[in-house]
This record gives C-alpha cells, sequence and structure tokens, in this order.
C-alpha cells in the first residue's frame, strides 16, 4: 500500500488499510469519497459520518453497514451512547425493522472492538426508566406539543388520531427528540438524511426547510450534508434535498427581507 493523501484518509475514516484498486468504482470510491468528499471542510467528521451511517442502514448495505459502525467506534469520532441515540432517531425516521439490524450491528462491532483493545464485551448497562422522560401523560403530550413547535415552526397537531398522539405527540416529539445524547443539531443532520432516503415530499421539504430557518444548519452545512448524502445514498435523490434547500432558502431570506 501506498501513502498517497486519498489513502491516508481513507485509513482515518474508515479504520483499515485502503483495499487495492480493481474496478472503476473502486476508482472513484479512492478518488471521490476519500480524496474529495471526506476531506471537506463544512462538517466534522462526526458529523459526516451520522449521514454517512443513515445512508448505509437505509441502503440495506451489509458490509458498509459492519465497515461504517466500526469505524465510527475505532476512530472515537462517535461515543457508544450517540451511536445507541442514532439508531433510536433512524427508527423514527426510516423505520424500526432497519434500525433493528443497525442496533444488531453495533453490538457486534463494539464487542469486535472491545477485543481488539484486550477488553471483554460484557454487557451494556441497562438504562435507567427516568432516560424515559415524564411520566405524567398530559404534562408528556404538552412538552410534545411544545417542542414539534420549536423544531418544526409550525403549530402541533392535533390529538385527534393515534399517530399523531401516542406517535408524534407522546413519541418522538415528546421523547425521542428531548433525550440527552444527541444535540439537537446532531438530531437534524440525522433526520435530514433519513427524509432524504424516504421519498416523501412534505417531510423532506419540512425538515430541510426548518433546520435552515432555526440556524442549526447553515446553507453551506445543507451543501455539504447533501454532497455527503449523494457519495453514499445518490445523486438523484440528493438533487431532491438541493432542490428543497434552495426553495426554503429563497423562502427564508425573502421573508427576513421583508420584515
Amino acid at each position: 500500500m501506498g501513502n498517497t493523501r486519498h489513502e491516508q484518509v481513507y485509513r482515518e475514516v474508515m479504520m483499515a488499510e485502503p483495499p487495492d484498486v480493481t474496478s472503476p468504482l473502486g476508482a472513484m470510491e479512492r478518488d471521490f469519497l476519500f480524496g474529495e468528499v471526506w476531506p471537506r471542510p463544512g462538517l466534522s467528521r462526526p458529523e459526516r459520518r451520522l449521514v454517512t451511517l443513515a445512508c448505509v442502514a437505509a441502503a440495506d448495505a451489509p458490509k458498509p453497514i459492519d465497515d461504517h459502525v466500526y469505524a465510527a467506534i475505532a476512530s472515537g469520532d462517535l461515543s457508544l451512547r450517540q451511536l445507541q441515540e442514532l439508531v433510536l432517531q433512524f427508527a423514527v425516521y426510516c423505520g424500526w425493522p432497519k434500525a433493528s439490524h443497525l442496533e444488531g450491528v453495533l453490538r457486534v462491532q463494539w464487542a469486535r472492538w472491545a477485543k481488539e483493545q484486550g477488553a471483554e464485551p460484557g454487557r451494556w448497562p441497562d438504562l435507567g426508566n427516568e432516560t424515559l422522560g415524564v411520566t405524567d401523560w398530559e404534562a408528556r403530550v404538552s412538552r410534545g406539543e411544545q417542542e414539534f413547535r420549536d423544531v418544526n415552526f409550525v403549530p402541533a397537531p392535533p390529538r385527534d388520531t393515534p399517530y399523531n398522539h401516542a406517535g408524534i405527540l407522546s413519541f418522538v416529539f415528546g421523547h425521542v427528540w428531548l433525550r440527552p445524547g444527541l444535540t439537537r443539531r446532531e438530531r437534524r443532520i440525522i433526520t435530514v438524511a433519513c427524509v432524504g432516503v424516504d421519498d416523501s415530499p412534505a417531510p423532506l421539504n419540512a425538515h430541510i426547510g426548518t433546520a435552515l430557518e432555526s440556524g442549526d444548519i447553515s446553507v453551506a452545512e445543507m451543501d455539504e450534508i447533501i454532497l455527503q448524502f449523494a457519495a453514499y445514498y445518490g445523486f438523484a435523490k440528493a438533487e431532491a434535498m438541493q432542490q428543497a434547500a434552495q426553495r426554503n432558502w429563497e423562502r427564508i431570506s425573502a421573508a427576513r427581507a421583508a420584515r
């Protein structure tokens, strides 16, 4: 193996030696992914990992999931707590079956890394019930309504369906978005990647728009998220994300100029 910049970036990102290049795909992976995308400024490497993990998990790509989960652990870029929270956020926006597989990979790769460090993997500690948040249901749903407004900048939906009441207000915004372990910015990054995968125009437009409007993610940072997404999930879906970002930024800029 050589020691080109591309190869060094591969080692730093993947925590492994770069493979021999034997195909056009391998050459593009070396030259584009690790030569251009991963070294770019604008997002931290841990943030690029959040996007990438959401993409490879959504794509049902067994080896990339294994490799990127291991690399996130071995590099120290993401803690176990952050990775566990990523799985939960991913479950909400890309589905529980895919998240179940991602959780299983996390357990296997965590055990692998522990053994490599000469330690027994051990059992993950149980979480206390206090991490589940408030148990007064009215307080929980009310807090969910407030968090929905804070995240989405629109009124909360009515409590008139199980989807809204039990799902959106009690669980997603009454609990998940409020959990410690990830910042709101990090949850937005994961969510933007997930809705980019989902082919659902309303959530795509809403979450990209509110990420920009909140200031949690800048226009330049959104561009980097979209590029990272394109590299790991595809340019066609990334184009829809880019169009949503442009529309929303034009709307936000016009509204600010009118004040």
